[in-house]
């Protein structure tokens, strides 16, 4: 895809309209014209994605794994700690996409080890008191970094 093509795909799309209504129900200050919407998060993780990306009021953050803040290194070999370290890191993105955990409508969440279900329920309901966003998990055979055992991705409002 050339720079910019998925931009003007769409602004020209027939989907582009009823995704900025859906968002500018949720923020009415979000119902601007697609052309101006999309805003990638200058904190730029590598070069082959963004952080996140925000679309007519709603950020779509980039999966986060369990590692240190600012490195590739695994918080721990435990997955309760690598789980409870990736939640914080998908708060950070959250944050930094001007948006709130409260405020997040979905979730991804990729184990390695179906086992680690209840572990991560137990964790994320310290980061998602009250009206859990809506979530799926998938269980992978493995995660881009080695040792990795879970990943979280999330859409999140921007009001």
């Amino acid at each position: 895809m050339a720079d910019g093509s998925r931009r003007t795909f769409l602004r020209n799309a027939a989907v582009a309209a009823p995704i900025t209504a859906l968002a500018g129900s949720l923020a009415p200050s979000a119902a601007a014209e697609p052309t101006d919407a999309w805003t990638p998060l200058s904190i730029e993780p590598g070069p082959n994605y963004s952080r996140a990306m925000i679309f007519a009021g709603v950020a779509h953050v980039a999966g986060v794994l369990g590692t240190k803040v600012g490195t590739r290194e695994l918080a721990s070999a435990d997955f309760e700690s690598q789980c409870r370290q990736a939640l914080e890191n998908l708060k950070s993105s959250v944050e930094a996409a001007g948006s709130r955990m409260d405020r997040v409508l979905k979730c991804t969440c990729f184990l390695t080890e179906a086992a680690d279900f209840a572990t991560m329920n137990k964790v994320y309901v310290t980061f998602f008191p009250r009206n859990p966003p809506a979530r799926s998990t998938v269980i992978v055979k493995a995660l881009v970094l080695d040792g990795a055992k879970i990943e979280i991705d999330c859409v999140a409002a921007v009001i």
